[in-house]
Parts: structure tokens; sequence; C-alpha cells
């Protein structure tokens, strides 16, 4: 099969080719439980681009073994063989992949709790092991599937299987507690964000107010739902207060967590208000004492569990929810990457064997 791998970390991200294509084994079933999917569709995501840079290898390639690998954990397509176990599905079936496969084949107490991001063991292809979707196969695990409804195509869902079901699990979290005539924040609406925005459209009455550094970037959230936006200018702490009748948000999403985003988010959280943070990059500073007076709480949130990402796919097939995309074939991975790295993709990129 054809495949396109990445030899070596990147640091400065300088390198003009960071993966190269090259032919390789096609996977094989090992284990009763195993199905191998035809490459539909692979997203192409910021972790890949944190991937290339190293800001993984401390904690998934400690040993340095990791690489060779082949990038790509936003997987979707047809099945193309199974295990002896498998019964539910059969070749040609459409699927769509949760990242995460459980080491234990879902015999956790973790999965067993519905905790899939969780699972003992659990192993991201592309990012914690060798094989990912930037490739014509991959092999997964039946407990890993769900199949696609006819109306949505493979290449239109893929980056639902992380960026999608991540955006939708802060989401879910966030319309818990929020009211009508409260607010939503969402810090950053590219490749989440805009996933966030129409999300939050579907599944409650707040006001949704974006903060955004790119123009256009803003334009295209608010055709998607916003109700008030923000261009970062140096202002947006006291915009979002004014919107907020000096209050702030009950609710804020944070897709970017880096270059001050973190301060900016905790500020534009009301008292008693939940900031979720989702982005990554830098520490996230404040004294205790604020904390304690203003009863702020911090949420980390990790990718979702497969009943979420089957809740995201009936919001897909009613049409609540679409993808912005932009289509690059596999042998043109680089400049994917490149241009996702540079701020050149609008919403999400995606790899079509």
């Amino acid at each position: 099969m054809k495949a396109q791998v990445l030899h070596k970390y990147d640091p400065e991200m300088k390198e003009k080719v960071w993966v190269t294509g090259e032919e390789m084994p096609d996977p094989k079933i090992e284990k009763a439980s195993d199905v191998i999917v035809k490459i539909g569709a692979a997203g192409v995501c910021r972790t890949d681009l944190h991937i290339i840079e190293g800001v993984w290898k401390h904690i998934q390639d400690p040993d340095g073994k990791l690489l060779p690998c082949v990038m790509g954990h936003e997987n979707a397509g047809w099945v193309e063989d199974v295990g002896s176990d498998v019964t539910e599905f059969k070749k040609g079936d459409p699927v769509i992949l949760h990242p995460l496969i459980s080491g234990t084949g879902g015999t956790c107490l973790d999965c067993r709790r519905g905790n899939d991001m969780h699972a003992e063991a659990g192993a991201f292809p592309g990012l914690s092991i060798k094989e990912g979707g930037y490739a014509e196969l991959l092999k997964t695990s039946v407990r890993n599937l769900i199949k696609l409804p006819k109306v949505l195509a493979p290449k239109d869902v893929a980056p639902f299987s992380d960026a999608g079901l991540t955006a939708y699990r802060v989401v879910k979290k966030a319309t818990r507690h929020l009211l009508p005539g409260q607010s939503c924040t969402i810090i950053g609406a590219g490749g989440l964000g805009h996933i966030a925005i129409q999300c939050l459209k579907a599944m409650c009455a707040a006001d949704i107010i974006i903060v955004e550094k790119s123009e256009a970037a803003l334009k295209h959230a608010m055709e998607l739902g916003g109700d008030h936006g923000v261009l970062i200018d140096g202002n947006e702490i006291e915009k979002v207060q004014e919107l907020t009748k000096g209050k702030g948000s009950e609710a804020v999403i944070d897709f970017v967590g880096e270059k001050g985003s973190t301060t900016m988010g905790i500020q534009m959280t009301s008292n008693g208000g939940f900031y979720y943070i989702v982005g990554y990059g830098e520490e996230i500073k404040s004294l205790a004492v604020d904390l304690i007076i203003s009863e702020k709480t911090i949420v980390g949130n990790l990718v979702g569990t497969w009943s979420e990402l089957y809740e995201l796919m009936e919001l897909a097939d009613r049409g609540k929810v679409k993808l912005s995309m932009q289509e690059y074939s596999l042998d043109d991975a680089n400049k994917a990457l490149h241009d996702l790295n540079d701020g050149n993709v609008k919403g999400r990129a995606v790899l079509v064997p």
C-alpha cells in the first residue's frame, strides 16, 4: 500500500519535506476482533504538526522508537476485511473510526464505563503506534467503528473522529449548564472552533461570542452562527466584558491554548463560570486566591467517547453540523501539512488516497 511516512522530528519546523511517499506492506488480520479499513479520507490535524515538532516525544516516544511512523488519527473509509469474531460489519461498509484503540479490547474499567479516551494501554494511530491513516489501509478494532449513514461519505466526516469529537465533547459539557440569556465565548474559530459553533447552535440557546485574530476566520464563524464577533486587537477582553454587561461569559472554550489565550480566557470567564481548555502550548497561570474569590472552574478536555462520536454523527446526518474542508491527495500530504502550519487552511484539511 502507499503511505506517507515521517522519519524525523523537526523542532524548528523549517524542513521543506516532513513526510515521504513510500510503499509499505498491507496490514493483516491478527486478532479475531481486527478490522482492516480502506481509507477514504484522513484528517490533517494540528496535533500532527506537534508530532513533527517533537512536542509529544517525551510522552509517546521516550525511547525514540516510534519513528519512522505513518501519522493520521482522524480516519474514515470502507471496511476491507474483518476478523472471525466480527459479525456486524462487512466489506464495503462505510465507517468512521474512533481514534483511540484500547489495549485491553475494551474490557478495562474505564472502557466499560464509556471513558474510551482513558482506556488502559490505549493507543492513538500515528501518535503512539506507527500505523496511522496517511495510507491506503489501516488496521483497527471493531470496537472503534461507527457505521456511516448513506448520506455521509468518508471524506465528508473524517475530521469528526478527533477534531469534531473534541469540539462536540467540550460543547456537551458546556451546554449542561448554559441557559438562555447566558453566553459562551469561543477563542479560536478554526478547525475545531467552527465545529463547536454549530454544535452550540444545535444544542443550546446561549449567545455565542467569537474571539479570533483572523478577519477571514471570524467572518466564516459568524456565518456559521456566531452572535457577536470580536477581533483580537488588544482590547478583546474589554469587548467581551462589554458584550456580557461586565460579567464575562458563563462558559469560555479556548481552542488555542497558547500565545496568551489562557490568561485572556480566564479573564473573560464570569464569576462561577467555566473555562474549558482544549488547545495547548503554554502554562495556565492564575493566583489561587483569584480562583477562590471568583469560584471559576478550569476544565481540561481530551477527545471524547465512542458514544459521543455516535451522537455527533447523528447531528451530521441531520445536517446540523458540517465541516469546512480543503481536500488534498495523499501524495500532497506535505503541502497539506505546510498549508496548515502557515495558517492557509479554512476549516480542516483532509487527505484523500
